[in-house]
């Protein structure tokens, strides 16, 4: 996909495309199981620095103009922040650069409570990073 104008994604968006731009924790999770998503913390270093989820890597928005040759064109980029505000703005940005990208509307606070005690551990386990 090249990249697109502000523009002409407005004159292309239809009910099709908000659906498409979203995705929800059970879907990501799926997918990056398959290794067909990248997931991208999106926030300040110092947020993440103070907590994340250790398989999510983190770029920071400020940074993404410049980090785009750190993702991978053939994946899904997801984009995630603890509700889903920044998370929108940088899957747009990467949607208008040619990426297929979406973002996680459940937000990064509600990943935590869903992956915690035994789905955290066995979640580790399916995708190989359990101790």
């Amino acid at each position: 996909m090249n990249e697109i104008t502000f523009d002409e994604y407005l004159k292309n968006f239809d009910y099709n495309e908000r659906k498409k731009m979203k995705i929800q924790i059970p879907e990501m999770l799926e997918l990056y199981e398959k290794d067909e998503c990248e997931i991208i913390d999106i926030r300040f270093k110092e947020e993440y620095k103070a907590w994340h989820i250790g398989f999510i890597k983190n770029i920071p928005l400020n940074e993404l103009p410049n980090r785009l040759n750190e993702l991978d064109k053939n994946k899904t980029i997801v984009t995630v922040c603890p509700h889903y505000d920044r998370s929108e703005m940088a899957r747009l940005f990467l949607t208008l650069k040619g990426y297929k990208a979406r973002y996680l509307t459940d937000g990064l606070l509600k990943l935590v409570d869903y992956l915690r005690g035994n789905k955290a551990r066995d979640y580790l386990l399916k995708i190989g990073e359990a101790e």
